[in-house]
This record gives structure tokens, sequence and C-alpha cells, in this order.
């Protein structure tokens, strides 16, 4: 049997930047609410995340509370998370103006990943090309 490595790119980003920013958990908790839905990241799901404990797939709004109690773009928080618990991974066109979201990214060898990356370079070009 095939032990599946845990993935903790949301766990690791929270931590790094409540370190930079010099928080609390308790002040994190306290700025993290997203200003539409009023929704918050509860102050127990913030230190199991955190500290690496099992915890479920947050709602995009709880994402986009973090966000702001973190003081990223959602996107940032968004995409850890979508490579925690889902195992995907954007691939980006320089430019930004195409993206593939690739699931079981840990599963693709560079080349792989290469590809990806030229599929997206010419559907934008084609795109680009087209007027679109």
């Amino acid at each position: 049997m095939e032990l599946r490595r845990q993935r903790t790119q949301l766990n690791d980003l929270v931590r790094r930047r409540r370190q930079e920013l010099g928080l609390s958990l308790r002040e994190l908790e306290e700025r993290s609410v997203d200003p539409v839905s009023g929704e918050q990241a509860k102050f127990g799901w913030i230190s199991k995340l955190e500290n690496g404990h099992p915890t479920r797939p947050p709602a995009e709004e709880v994402l986009v509370a973090l966000a702001v109690g973190l003081q990223l773009p959602a996107r940032v928080v968004q995409e850890a998370a979508a490579a925690q618990y889902l195992g995907m991974a954007e691939i980006r066109t320089q430019s930004e103006a195409a993206r593939i979201l690739v699931a079981r990214v840990e599963e693709m060898t560079e080349e792989d990943l290469a590809q990806l990356a030229a599929i997206a370079e010419t559907f934008e070009r084609t795109k680009r090309a087209r007027g679109a």
C-alpha cells in the first residue's frame, strides 16, 4: 500500500503569513471577516489548520475572510486550499490570460507540466489572434 503524503499548502501559508504580520491566532480571527457575507474564519479552525490537525475544506466565504485577515489576495488563499484539499494546482501563461486547473499535479512530471503550460500558451495565442 502506498502512503499518500499529507499536503500542507494552506497550513504553511497561514502559519508563515501570520508570523510575518506578528498576529496571534485571536487577532487573526478578529481580522478574518468576509466583507460581503460577514462570514468569519474561527479561532478553532485556524488553530487546527495551522497546527496540521485534520480540518474540513472551508467554504469560499471562509477563504475570503482568511485572505482579508492575512492581507493577501483571495486567489492566493484559494489556490493554497485547492492544492491542500484537492491536490489541484493552476498552470498559468506568462501573461496570466489563460490558466489550466490541474488535478493530481503531484503525480505529474516536469515534462507533463511543461506540456500543459504549452497548451495554455497556444490557447492564449489563438484567442488573441481571433481578437477575442
